[in-house]
């Protein structure tokens, strides 16, 4: 009789555990609530200036260069509809004993024919520095880029010392590392 009643509850014991061993399969399908992400103010780059010394040509030179966020320009939107504001660059040069050699405003429409027509329209006029004197010629370095974006299109302005003004697409990448090519160097010996 006990056997019997082992055998019973062994069964009882099997059926309830296959019963709850089947979830309630449910149909509801859950996705995450698309927020709409809304436009903020016109965000505006931070006003820069930098000014240094530059020995060019036999003689001393101060070049300066500054940034301006200008409300003035055209804004630029994002696929957000977020907008931003364009900037301008000023560049002035002198000589040593403080008059102007070269004095001139930049802005995106001064390198608009070496642009792309997704930068003319939704690029940033984002940076403009020195990078050397080379010869007869002041090398700048300038960007139009996509707002918060790491994409860009590089830049090279050249300033000759007659005062001519070189633009175009920069297709030098700056991938050099002068600490691995003396190793390398080195090792090749």
């Amino acid at each position: 009789m006990k056997k019997v009643q082992i055998v019973l509850v062994m069964m009882l014991l099997a059926a309830v555990l296959a019963s709850c061993g089947e979830k309630k399969k449910n149909k509801d399908i859950i996705a995450p609530r698309v927020v709409k992400v809304v436009p903020k103010a016109p965000i505006r780059m931070q006003d820069y200036a930098d000014e240094r010394g530059v020995a060019w040509i036999g003689r001393s030179y101060q070049v300066a260069i500054s940034r301006t966020a200008s409300d003035s320009l055209p804004m630029v939107k994002d696929e957000n509809g977020q907008q931003f504001v364009d900037n301008m660059f000023r560049i002035v040069v002198r000589r040593a004993d403080g008059s102007v050699f070269f004095n001139r405003t930049f802005t995106k429409a001064s390198v608009m024919t070496y642009l792309d027509e997704n930068y003319r329209k939704n690029g940033v006029f984002e940076g403009l520095v020195f990078d050397r004197a080379d010869g007869d010629w002041l090398v700048f370095a300038g960007s139009v880029g996509l707002p918060q974006t790491d994409e860009y299109i590089p830049l090279v302005i050249r300033l000759s010392r007659m005062g001519e003004l070189q633009i175009q697409r920069d297709s030098q990448m700056d991938t050099a590392n002068p600490i691995a090519e003396q190793e390398l160097s080195s090792e090749e010996i």
